[in-house]
Formats: structure tokens, sequence, C-alpha cells
């Protein structure tokens, strides 16, 4: 008589990811999450150690931001973002990641697609690149606000619905060129009037 198997069904992102996995004749085994819920990493050390697991399965894999951005079809920027831990996977998504990065485990991928504790190293300010960025933003943002105000009206980019792509082009010289994009919805800001206050506190009684 065969023994009876009972076959378990674990819940949220791991059951989703399971299918994931390739198949050799039998599922290959997932290891167990300590919760059903795993969460994102929530200080720093954490957060560094977890981003550079996610970078060393992208070295793994071979594969540039770019490659891996057209195989999830987001711009290189957030593709980029996904492997810092600064933007939340999309179920949808998750499967075209395992397929375009193998090396990525399953706890990994689950992890990815819980909220991130989006942040920024103040240190990072001190690392050239980014602080030439830092610099341009500087320089050039009071003359940048003004020339959305006049195009648009009185309010800001967002930074929430909004695309940041990357590219390389040759400059007149033939030197190379890197062209950073800014694509944010206008949020304009608001006359505050009494009758569009959906809160009632602050409100003085009638």
């Amino acid at each position: 008589m065969q023994a009876r198997q009972t076959t378990l069904r674990p819940a949220g992102p791991v059951a989703a990811l399971r299918a994931l996995q390739p198949r050799r004749g039998r599922m290959a085994p997932v290891r167990a999450f300590n919760s059903v819920h795993p969460q994102a990493p929530r200080n720093r050390d954490a957060k560094v150690a977890f981003v550079d697991k996610l970078l060393t399965a992208k070295a793994a894999s071979g594969k540039s931001f770019d490659e891996i951005a057209e195989a999830l079809g987001v711009t290189n920027a957030y593709a980029a973002q996904l492997f810092f831990n600064q933007a939340m996977l999309k179920p949808e998504t998750a499967a075209k990641l395992k397929k375009a990065v193998p090396q990525l485990s399953v706890e990994a991928l689950a992890i990815m697609q819980q909220p991130p504790m989006r942040s920024f190293d103040t240190s990072l300010q001190q690392e050239p690149h980014i602080y030439r960025m830092i610099e341009a933003v500087n320089h050039y943002g009071e003359a940048l606000k003004h020339i959305i105000n006049e195009k648009c009206g009185d309010g800001i980019m967002s930074a929430i619905d909004f695309f940041v792509t990357v590219d390389k082009i040759t400059g007149k010289q033939g030197e190379a060129r890197v062209v950073i994009t800014f694509n944010g919805k206008f949020l304009p800001h608001n006359e505050q009037r009494i009758e569009d206050n959906t809160a009632a506190t602050g409100q003085k009684d009638a």
C-alpha cells in the first residue's frame, strides 16, 4: 500500500512564485518563509544586504539594466530601482523578471513584491557622479522651476507619476554624452476653498 501524500499549499507570494521555478521532472523544493507575508528590509543595513543579493543575481545573469528593462517592458531606470529595492515589483512582472534573471530566488522575488522602505543614504551625496547630478539640479533648479511655471502654471512635477530614462548618445565631436530624461505629471497647487474641504477638522461649529 502506498503511503498517502499530503500536498502543502503555501499562501501569499510563495504560492504565486512556486510556478516560476523550473520543472525538471519534479518541482524544485522551495524553502519556507518565516512569515506568510515577507517584509521588505526596514533598516539600512538589512536593505544594503538585500540589495547586494539582488545585484549579485543580476551580475550572474550577465544582463544589463537595459536588457532586463526590455524583457520587463519598463524603463531602464525603473528596472534598476527594482534591484535597489526602491520600487515594488508587480505580480504580473515577477514571472518576466524570473525568466530574465533566473538567479533571483523565490524568496527575493516575494520580498520585491512588498512595498519597499524607500530611502537614500546621505553619504551617497559624496559619490562624484551623484554629487555632480545634485550640483546640476541645484544650479538649474530655480530656472527650471520658473520655466515650468510659465508653461504649466503654479505647480510642481510629480516624482510619483514619473518616468526616468537614461540614454547614451554621441556628440558633435564624437564624444560620449549622457541624456537623462525626467517625465513627470504636472501637479497644480490648488486654491484651498472651504466648500472643497471634505475634512471636518479645523472647521468652526456653526
